[in-house]
């Protein structure tokens, strides 16, 4: 097992520059870390590193949705709905309390992209091929039935509806946790630690990787029998460094989500909507909030500055006023964004909706190997293919045999929960201690949809500071975990990617910001003029998040 402290980090660096790796994975996001998992637990000596914070691109910039893509069943991708489709379901047993189940109704109206009997076939197909039964399966509305369900919609052009199942998420938190677990099983891990160039043997092969530590600045090299190149929206230029970048390269495709208080678009259910242009948006309620996205458009910017505009932000608020006119949303009512990269394959002729979400591998003649393309929902299985080949590779130079794939049996961080009811009993568990403490009610949810069952651990600290004030409390002791279990090094890995607070809950930042970087501080022993710049970086990305450029 190794260590995923902050603390040890110094540890973990030196034992990169020492030892040799069966495989180096270049790239934190959720493929990274599914590959991970997979490699480590099948018995590869595996390290991973990623030079932002893990999760920091696509990887925590999606819809959260673990979700079957229904839309693709229009461009006839019946082979990735059925996996993907069927995906859901394992990401779901392996971390209920991380993949929780989602109603969506799809409304259909007079001109729109679906109608009843369009609806019906394709619900039907869909859950035909994700493997769904029961009280999942999907149900057909009528107009007054759709209209009980969700009565902000708009009556006039409102047929009737779809209401089928599918599973929300928190992507960074789902890739947290995939690490976490790999580190159990002896996977090193290290954010913040950027591939600068390749090392190839006097064979021309590919044996390792110089990079940068961003933290200590120091320059040193890694040495790995494969390396895999995960790098998300960043694969081709590692293809380019290796010179391997051929007629495939990728196609970045953009996507913004805008966020809203849920007492602005107080909707009962998750939707999936139509929007003018005849693409569809989801509108999906979460605690307390309401996000709505995404966008689809060409992208050739800077990777590394990836912001909503107004114009992004004008049609996704468009689409919502256009189906629900009620709630009359305008551009002060949003509190907050993000804005990601889709690394899809880039297709001749194809605009970005158009383009397949397959993924695909690529392999060098140095050897380097490279995935991109593919959706948050199907990464156990792009690391199943991946890693399946890695071990062919090692196996036919080396007396070693490997294990299958076992990824869809490990129980990922924060559980076990045998299914969704044992979460619910849980909730109320920790309903209970929340209110006894003094916490608003919402955040038994926002604890057991983040952490699990290590939900009560973050709630022992909290308890042990007593201060006056339970929600500062609550933000040290979730700082305090992060900083021992899950490699948090900056103020944005802590209110972004480990806690999402960034987008679901930008208001509470402000009364606990002082407490968590003077935590962080004692921790790293940070200078005063350190602690300044946390601070400016924390409150620029807030106002980035909320205030947006016109294009």
């Amino acid at each position: 097992m190794t260590q995923f402290s902050s603390l040890e980090r110094n540890k973990h660096v030196s034992r990169m520059q020492q030892e040799q790796f069966d495989l180096l994975v270049i790239g934190g996001g959720i493929t990274g870390a599914g590959i991970a998992l997979d490699a480590s637990a099948r018995g590869l000596k595996v390290a991973l590193i990623e030079k932002e914070d893990f999760a920091s691109g696509t990887s925590s910039k999606s819809t959260k949705l673990i979700h079957g893509g229904l839309r693709y069943l229009k461009q006839l991708e019946v082979q990735l709905v059925r996996e993907v489709g069927q995906e859901r379901a394992i990401v779901h047993k392996l971390a209920p309390h991380l993949v929780i189940p989602e109603k969506m109704l799809l409304p259909f109206t007079n001109g729109g992209t679906f109608g009843y009997w369009g609806t019906s076939i394709a619900l039907k197909v869909y859950d035909i091929l994700a493997g769904v039964s029961g009280e999942d399966q999907r149900r057909m509305l009528s107009k007054s039935e759709t209209m009980k369900e969700e009565p902000l919609l708009r009556k006039d052009i409102l047929k009737g509806s779809g209401l089928y199942a599918e599973y929300r998420t928190d992507d960074a938190r789902l890739t947290i946790e995939n690490i976490k677990l790999a580190a159990k099983h002896g996977c090193l891990s290290l954010n913040y630690l950027e591939a600068n160039s390749i090392v190839y043997s006097n064979e021309k092969r590919a044996t390792g990787i110089n990079c940068t530590d961003r933290n200590s600045g120091q320059t040193f090299m890694i040495k790995a029998k494969e390396i895999i190149n995960a790098a998300g929206p960043w694969v081709d230029e590692l293809r380019k460094v290796d010179k391997s970048l051929t007629e495939k390269h990728l196609f970045l495709s953009k996507g913004v989500h805008i966020v809203v208080p849920h007492k602005k678009l107080p909707v009962k259910h998750s939707l999936y909507i139509d929007a003018p242009d005849g693409r569809m948006i989801f509108i999906i309620p979460r605690l307390r909030v309401t996000y709505i996205g995404t966008t689809d458009t060409e992208y050739k910017g800077d990777k590394n500055e990836v912001f909503a505009n107004q114009q992004d932000v004008r049609y996704l608020l468009d689409a919502v006023n256009a189906m629900l006119p009620s709630c009359g949303l305008v551009q002060a009512d949003v509190i907050s964004s993000w804005a990601g990269l889709r690394p899809l394959i880039h297709e001749e002729g194809k605009s970005a909706s158009e383009i397949s979400r397959k993924d695909e591998i690529f392999e060098s003649p140095s050897g380097l190997l490279s995935i991109a393309g593919g959706k948050l929902t199907g990464y156990r299985k792009m690391a199943e293919r991946i890693v399946d080949l890695v071990c062919e590779r090692i196996e036919d130079t080396e007396n070693r045999n490997f294990d299958n794939c076992k990824t869809d049996t490990l129980t990922l961080g924060g559980g076990p929960f045998k299914n969704s009811q044992e979460v619910k009993d849980y909730l109320r568990l920790i309903k209970k201690r929340v209110i006894a403490f003094g916490l608003p009610e919402y955040f038994d949810a926002y604890l057991v949809y983040n952490y699990g069952r290590q939900s009560e651990l973050i709630l022992d600290q909290a308890v042990a500071l007593q201060s006056d004030n339970p929600q500062i409390d609550i933000a040290r002791a979730e700082l305090a975990f992060g900083v021992k279990n899950e490699l948090i090094l900056n103020a944005a890995d802590f209110f972004n990617r480990r806690t999402g607070r960034l987008y679901f809950n930008i208001d509470s930042i402000p009364l606990v910001l002082d407490a968590v970087l003077k935590d962080m501080q004692t921790f790293f022993g940070w200078t005063q003029e350190k602690y300044d710049t946390e601070l400016k970086e924390i409150e620029s990305t807030m106002e980035k998040l909320s205030a947006f450029t016109k294009v």
